[in-house]
């Protein structure tokens, strides 16, 4: 096995993105490809390792990018930023959600009949609306996620398996919004699961997450058991 990674870039609306893809260029053939959507500072290290690690599993891993080629946020202030127009027109993030998987899915090492997405936090959010546009994905998974709505999905039916892993103490997502999701999600006629840890907040599966009064804390334990569950629900999509 050896893992490579290649820079595209792909523009959306006059805006000059660059995701990074990673595969097993020792393989052949189109494989399922996994979009990963980023953290709210932008498509960071961790975005990257995170599609190494698809790619050992056997899939594509393409961590894509919203805010444009090489914008990252380095504080609170900057991050919010950046991830408020998004928060803001949600129809417009679906729009560049779209964007990347159609060229995730005209990449040769990619079979785009088999196509899905994990993200991390505002990422997590991400995965959630592209399941609720109806975009051509056949599950998404949610780590940490944000839970609010977009306003602009409502009545619509979702036919991507849906994965929830959350802190159960997460101030940005809490119990009631949590129980909400469920319930669109139920409305929606998904197939769906919430998987929520005790004891566990936001970012948890971010080892630099350690500030308690933000309500970010890395959780070791919390990453594993997601993880594992990740694995076998990529694997039921795909198979």
């Amino acid at each position: 096995m050896a893992i490579a990674t290649t820079a595209i870039e792909y523009d959306h609306n006059g805006t000059t993105l660059e995701a990074i893809m990673a595969f097993d260029d020792a393989v052949s053939g189109p494989r399922p490809g996994v979009l990963v959507g980023h953290a709210w500072a932008g498509r960071c290290q961790f975005s990257v390792d995170t599609a190494k690690h698809l790619a050992s599993l056997g899939y594509v891993g393409f961590a894509l990018d919203l805010y444009g080629k090489g914008v990252l946020g380095q504080s609170v202030e900057q991050n919010q930023k950046l991830m408020q127009p998004f928060i803001d027109d949600r129809a417009m993030l679906q729009n560049r959600l779209s964007t990347a998987l159609a060229v995730m899915s005209q990449q040769e090492q990619v079979d785009p009949a088999k196509t899905g997405m994990i993200g991390f936090c505002f990422g997590g959010l991400c995965a959630l609306d592209m399941a609720r546009s109806n975009a051509d994905l056949l599950g998404v998974a949610s780590f940490h996620g944000l839970f609010m709505p977009p306003g602009n999905t409502e009545g619509a039916k979702i036919s991507a398996k849906v994965l929830a892993l959350h802190g159960y103490d997460d101030p940005m997502a809490t119990p009631d919004q949590m129980t909400a999701l469920a319930d669109e999600l139920t409305k929606a006629d998904a197939d769906w699961q919430i998987n929520a840890y005790g004891g566990v907040m936001h970012a948890f599966t971010n080892p630099e997450a350690n500030d308690p009064s933000f309500g970010t804390v890395y959780n070791a334990a919390a990453t594993r058991r997601a993880w594992t569950v990740t694995e076998d629900f990529l694997q039921e999509c795909f198979s």
